[in-house]
């Protein structure tokens, strides 16, 4: 009783007083006015019992201090994303992207006019603007499309990819409609699809697109009972004409050595039989792999899945942590003459369905710096021309491609800019398979409004809008291709009077320089610790 009047009880309980005294005018205005306003009680009275059900309950203190109306705070805190992205939020101001970014990919996927008015709306002297130089000569004549070579002199089936792939999202993450568009706007662009660790599922190979069949530690698709490789398995899909290389996952930009946990609510039978797992039982995936646990078991896996897959290219996705690690891979591959195919780098900004918090935060190091380790290791090692180079993190424009090229990657690899391509509005309810336009769910009643063969369309329009664009600044920079590109026409402020290229903050290493020079490189102390034999630093 003294929590209805003590300490402000009349305003605090408002939620329980109005329904109240709504309840009890309604029913004297019913029996002594007319009979139709009982019908205001179907409203007052579930009110009411609301609000004293509130004051008795235990588990939430607003709720028992302000009955009924505490749960507003719920409501707007529901809310509070989208009135902030439609209402509050400038073009600039949206994270993981902007609305400049978000709507950049719309125009382009629906081919309407992507062109920006005014100027920039980029504060160009602020420490974060970065440009790409451009020369008096441009190049016109430079090719429309330009595609890279894949495969080692170990390959034996090599694959022309093209500058800018659909990364790694697994079947399960994203539904079977966002799958197939994918895929099948893959076929129209002509450029791959990465199957994402969740296997390589019917709905990759429904439409004849481009596979690179992503291999992680769960080895999803290719497992035996205890969750061990089964060669057999991954030989079966491995060899299938349109799985066109093979990638190892060893960790993921948003959440790197930490595997990952699929809910039992969401391993539906489909996605059971993708896994090769029990169906509506917890999915894991464990931080780290089985099969290998130094750098040369790690080629020798690689070698036997490029056997296994009858010389297709094989190559290794990582998101760089320790950069000893890096270069003992290298000495590895000099060691024991098996050479990847190629390596795809990810940066600790990309994205994934769900993480940690504190492991999309602030574990894995940025994409840039990342590049900058294997690039030069791959250099300094003389592998650089043997094996390719690609990026992953937030690669929406061609001025990232071209961005990303001046710090050695041959091509990129998107995942959320494709996802926005598909209808995705940054709702980021990835983890709870309540995904509004039906991409990250697996609920047949939500994919209804994903139209595969509507969404497909504008997947390659998107992809071939923003390679047009790519060309524009390969034109516009006098080059012959993106793999022109160098650290000096990259540029970054300083400070407020100068602003200095790329390759004045990391400075590449020498052709072949860690074998003859070391000692004379800026990465001397990582190629001490580096050991072909262990992960772990050799002090």
């Amino acid at each position: 009783m003294r929590g209805l009047i003590a300490d402000k009880g009349l305003e605090r309980n408002l939620g329980l007083w109005v329904p109240l005294a709504l309840t009890v005018a309604l029913a004297i205005l019913g029996l002594w006015v007319h009979e139709g306003f009982f019908w205001g009680l179907v409203v007052a009275v579930p009110l009411l019992l609301i609000a004293l059900w509130d004051m008795v309950q235990t588990t939430h203190s607003l709720r028992r201090n302000y009955p009924l109306t505490a749960r507003f705070r719920w409501l707007f805190e529901d809310l509070r994303p989208f009135l902030r992205s439609y209402i509050v939020e400038g073009p600039l101001e949206g994270r993981p992207f902007d609305r400049v970014s978000r709507s950049l990919v719309y125009a382009r996927a629906k081919k309407q006019e992507d062109a920006h008015p005014f100027g920039t709306e980029l504060d160009v002297y602020s420490e974060e603007y970065e440009a790409l130089c451009h020369s008096i000569n441009p190049n016109p004549k430079a090719p429309k499309r330009t595609r890279v070579h894949v495969g080692t002199d170990q390959c034996s089936k090599p694959y022309d990819a093209a500058r800018l792939n659909i990364s790694a999202m697994s079947f399960g993450a994203l539904g079977n409609h966002a799958i197939e568009a994918l895929n099948m706007g893959a076929k129209i662009g002509d450029f791959y699809h990465d199957t994402g660790e969740g296997g390589l599922s019917k709905y990759h190979l429904k439409h004849g697109g481009d596979i690179v069949w992503e291999l992680g530690s769960g080895y999803f698709g290719a497992r035996d009972k205890d969750g061990n490789f089964d060669a057999e398995s991954f030989r079966d899909k491995a060899q299938h004409d349109q799985v066109k290389m093979t990638e190892i996952k060893l960790s993921q930009g948003a959440k790197p050595g930490h595997g990952g946990l699929l809910p039992a609510a969401k391993v539906t039978d489909e996605i059971a039989e993708t896994r090769q797992v029990p169906a509506h039982e917890d999915c894991l995936s464990p931080p780290g792999h089985s099969a290998f646990s130094t750098p040369r078991e790690m080629l020798e896996f690689a070698a036997k899945m490029r056997e296994l897959s009858g010389g297709k290219p094989v190559g290794i996705k990582l998101c760089v942590g320790m950069p000893h690690e890096v270069f003992a891979i290298c000495k590895a591959m000099l060691d024991s003459g098996i050479t990847l195919d190629f390596i795809v780098v990810d940066g600790g900004g990309g994205g994934t369905g769900a993480a940690p918090l504190e492991l999309s935060d602030h574990i894995g190091l940025p994409l840039r710096i990342g590049l900058y380790y294997v690039n030069n290791a791959l250099i300094g090692t003389g592998l650089k021309d043997k094996i390719k180079l690609a990026a992953s993190e937030k690669v929406f424009s061609g001025s990232a491609i071209a961005m990303n090229a001046a710090l050695g990657a041959n091509w990129c690899n998107a995942a959320r800019a494709f996802m926005f391509s598909l209808g995705c509005v940054q709702s980021l309810r990835c983890h709870t398979g309540t995904c509004p336009t039906g991409v990250a769910t697996s609920s047949p009643a939500r994919q209804r409004g994903l139209v595969i063969p509507e969404k497909a369309q504008r997947v390659a329009n998107f992809q071939s809008k923003t390679l047009d664009s790519l060309h524009d600044i390969v034109v516009a920079c006098g080059l012959e291709s993106p793999d022109e590109f160098t650290p000096r026409h990259l540029r970054q402020w300083k400070n407020n009077a100068q602003m200095i290229p790329w390759s004045q903050i990391v400075h590449e290493v020498e052709p072949g320089k860690l074998l003859s020079e070391p000692d004379d490189t800026p990465f001397a102390e990582y190629w001490r610790m580096a050991n072909p034999d262990t992960f772990k630093p050799t002090l």
